[in-house]
């Protein structure tokens, strides 16, 4: 059953409770360089927006937030030493990492040490996994591609599909999810191509589905390297559907595709082009903060902070254990709780329900075609 909320009374009371301590400390783990950096940095971006406006209102239980950033440098060991060097230097919650080949390494850590940790990975293992210490800021990949296959199958009215797939932690969960929703739903998969993880040629995956007689490719890719799928399939004229779940239509891959991402299709958890008007707000600040338009991952980040501040306000005191037992089964309303931006619930995995939205890519930007329900 889901925890009620606390009145404004009792939050009030928490505040005075806890407001002792000078500064709360929290550790972002993302992805600054490497071969994540276009989903890490934007990441990062939209976690500094947020921790910034946390303390430009009073902070967290009237203490100013101290962020700390750590480069992982896209490389899961790395990411695992610094999970444990920001608890070692203090942090009660953590924010990060966003590629789930790193999330599922570093995890263990803060399960390790009792410490909760707020991840934008959506590979479906890292809520699989019994981890009590993990939660996403949006849905994993499992989530999605029900959605998707109906949107295959009963609006697009097709059979055959291609597939391709980043051959790493992240891109493995949303194949598999893909494959048993295909599966089921009679989709029959006559080309299944991998890539590895910073791949630049995509020249021989897009000749071997277009030769395929696939009628769309569903395409699970990282930014980049979905960037450059839709890139080589306009060279190819690869003249069929193309259709992901969050990061081919995202606003990263727009700018980097160019072109080349008109007409991309996809299921996306978060948007600044959905009829929303807190997740409006946030992109207008983002935009004239850092000059560009935010994509799923800095919502995912912004979302995150606000989602540790709310968490331990309703706690009422700074306690990593207090702050784990709170955000299972929590439902926070964006009317109440702005920084969430959109309704959103946490299950006891710590697994995420919210609206979700069908997007097609039009003049560069996302054009919301459907507002689906939480599941």
């Amino acid at each position: 059953m889901l925890k009620s909320l606390l009145t404004g009374t009792a939050l009030a009371a928490g505040l005075g409770f806890a407001a002792q301590a000078e500064t709360v400390h929290i550790a972002n783990i993302a992805e600054l360089s490497g071969a994540g950096a276009a989903a890490g940095s934007v990441w990062a971006d939209g976690v500094h927006l947020a921790i910034d406006e946390i303390n430009e209102s009073g902070g967290i239980l009237g203490m100013k937030v101290d962020m700390r950033e750590y480069d992982s440098q896209t490389d899961p060991l790395q990411s695992r030493a610094l999970v444990q060097k920001a608890i070692d230097e203090g942090a009660f919650a953590l924010l990060g990492t966003v590629y789930s080949s790193s999330t599922v390494v570093n995890m263990l850590v803060a399960q390790q040490n009792g410490i909760p940790q707020f991840t934008g990975s959506e590979a479906p293992s890292i809520t699989e996994k019994g981890n009590p210490y993990i939660f996403r800021t949006t849905f994993g990949a499992q989530k999605g591609m029900p959605k998707i296959g109906a949107y295959l199958k009963d609006t697009l009215g097709v059979t055959k599909i291609a597939v391709a797939w980043a051959n790493t932690e992240y891109g493995k969960g949303g194949h598999d999810a893909f494959s048993d929703v295909a599966e089921e739903m009679g989709l029959d998969i006559v080309a299944d191509v991998a890539s590895e993880q910073g791949q630049a040629d995509f020249s021989a995956d897009v000749l071997k589905i277009k030769n395929s007689g696939a009628e769309a490719v569903f395409v699970y890719l990282t930014e980049e390297e979905s960037a450059r799928f839709l890139i080589e399939a306009e060279k190819q004229g690869l003249d069929v559907p193309k259709v992901g779940d969050t990061v081919l239509t995202s606003q990263k891959v727009i700018d980097l595709a160019g072109g080349a991402a008109e007409g991309a299709l996809g299921h996306v958890g978060l948007s600044a082009d959905a009829p929303v008007p807190l997740l409006q707000e946030m992109d207008a600040k983002f935009t004239e903060r850092f000059g560009y338009r935010p994509d799923h991952n800095a919502i995912k980040g912004y979302i995150g902070a606000y989602s540790i501040k709310y968490g331990a306000e309703i706690v009422g005191e700074i306690d990593s254990q207090k702050l784990t037992d709170a955000m299972h089964g929590l439902c926070l309303d964006a009317e109440e709780y702005p920084g969430v931006l959109m309704d959103i619930c946490w299950d006891e995995n710590g697994e995420v329900a919210r609206e979700s939205f069908m997007v097609e890519v039009k003049n560069d930007a996302q054009e919301i075609t459907t507002i689906l329900p939480p599941n």
